[in-house]
């Protein structure tokens, strides 16, 4: 990288060497969600680590693993979901045609129809916020 961005340059390292290192085993990074989980997953260790070096007193530390967090949510910012209020008015509807079908409505039951193909099986979404969305749905029902 000619403008010397030793974080940028750090970050990207990292995401490569674990989609390398995923492509070894048996979930290798296929799609942008899975991409996006990498990426979530390596900023709350930033997150954590920047925690733990400010306990220590290491701002140096503290410093570098903000720049690189700010530099993965950007990343991550760059992968297209959908929104929230979809998530919510599918969940919705699985709901309403679930107590119109007198079907006992449990979290697993709504997570499997919310995620078939007809509804947003197909869509990008990550199955952690649909999860959120069901669980907040069935506490407000």
């Amino acid at each position: 990288m000619q403008a010397k961005d030793t974080n940028r340059l750090s970050v990207l390292r990292s995401i490569l060497t674990q989609t390398l290192n995923a492509s070894k085993t048996a979930t290798p990074i296929n799609t942008d969600l899975q991409m996006l989980a990498v990426l979530r997953k390596s900023a709350n260790a930033s997150r954590m680590a920047s925690e733990e070096f400010k306990g220590a007193g290491r701002h140096d530390l503290v410093e570098k693993e903000e720049s690189q967090l700010r530099i993965m949510e950007e990343y991550a910012d760059g992968v297209e979901t959908i929104a929230d209020e979809d998530i919510v008015a599918a969940v919705k509807g699985v709901v309403d045609k679930m107590r119109d079908e007198s079907v006992t409505i449990q979290m697993g039951e709504v997570m499997k129809r919310v995620l078939a193909p007809e509804i947003l099986g197909e869509k990008p979404v990550a199955r952690g916020d649909v999860a959120k969305v069901v669980k907040q749905v069935l506490v407000e029902s």
